[in-house]
C-alpha cells in the first residue's frame, strides 16, 4: 500500500510541488522503480483513480438530480402519460429507432396498466440518425393536436426504422392533420424539448437509450417489468 500511495502521489502531485526536492527525471525513476519492485501497483493505482472518478461522477449526478428534479418531472414542455397525480414519477429518455427502447416500451405500458398511481414523463432523445429526429419532432408536434400518446405508442410499435415516409403514414393513420404537423414540427417548444433532453442526458451521464430516472436512481438500459416495479416501490418507501 505504501508503494501504491507513493506511486499515485508521484503521478498526481503537480510538478511545482516537488520541484524543489526532486527533478523530473528523479520522479520518473522513483515511479519506475516502484513498478519494477511491485508490478501490480499499476493496476492498483488505476483502480484507485477509477474509484475517485466514479465518486466524483456520482456526486455530480446527485447534484443534477437534486437541482433539476422539478424540471425533469414537472416541466411543462415534457409529455407525460399515466396518472397526472401519481405518487411515483418515472422519467424515460428514449429514441424511436432504438430496439431496446421498443422492448422497454412494452414493460412501461404493462407497468401503467398494472399500477394506476404511476406517471411517466417522456424525454425525446433522438440519437440514432435523421429518422429518429424526424420521429421525435413529429411526436412532440402531435401534442398540438392532442394525439401525442397515440403517436408515441404507434412509433414504438412500428416495424422497421422510423423514417419520414413511415412516420407521416402513421400520423395520417392516427388522425393527425399532416400539413399542420409539418409546420408544428419546427416549433420553438419542439426544439427546446430536444435540446433540454440532450443536456439532461449528458449531465446525468447517460450514454445511450433507453435510460430512466426513478426517484434518485439512474437506470441505464432496458430493464424488465419486475425491476421497474422494484424501483417504483423503493421510491415510494423513501418518499
Amino acid at each position: 500500500m505504501r508503494l501504491l500511495l507513493t506511486f499515485v502521489a508521484l503521478l498526481c502531485l503537480p510538478y511545482v510541488a516537488v520541484a524543489q526536492s526532486l527533478t523530473e527525471e528523479e520522479i520518473k525513476q522513483l515511479a519506475l522503480e516502484a513498478i519494477l519492485e511491485n508490478p501490480q501497483i499499476i493496476m492498483e493505482a488505476v483502480a484507485l483513480l477509477e474509484q475517485q472518478r466514479n465518486a466524483e461522477q456520482a456526486a455530480a449526478q446527485a447534484a443534477v438530480l437534486q437541482s433539476q428534479r422539478d424540471s425533469k418531472e414537472n416541466g411543462p414542455n415534457a409529455p407525460a402519460v399515466g396518472n397526472a397525480e401519481g405518487s411515483a414519477t418515472i422519467v424515460e429518455f428514449f429514441d424511436y429507432n432504438c430496439p431496446y427502447c421498443k422492448r422497454a416500451a412494452n414493460d412501461v405500458k404493462s407497468l401503467l396498466s398494472a399500477d394506476n398511481d404511476v406517471r411517466v414523463v417522456y424525454r425525446e432523445w433522438p440519437i440514432l440518425g435523421e429518422g429518429s429526429v424526424f420521429a421525435a419532432r413529429a411526436a412532440l408536434a402531435a401534442r398540438e393536436q392532442g394525439l401525442y400518446e397515440e403517436m408515441h405508442w404507434g412509433l414504438m410499435e412500428m416495424r422497421g426504422r422510423a423514417e419520414e415516409a413511415s412516420v407521416l403514414a402513421l400520423a395520417r393513420s392516427v388522425g393527425l392533420d399532416v400539413d399542420r404537423l409539418l409546420v408544428d414540427m419546427d416549433g420553438e417548444e419542439v426544439n427546446a424539448h430536444i435540446d433540454q433532453s440532450r443536456r439532461l442526458a449528458q449531465d446525468l451521464g447517460f450514454t445511450g437509450t433507453p435510460a430512466f430516472v426513478i426517484g434518485d436512481a439512474l437506470v441505464p438500459g432496458a430493464i424488465p417489468l419486475s425491476d421497474l416495479q422494484g424501483y417504483v416501490s423503493e421510491m415510494r418507501s423513501i418518499e
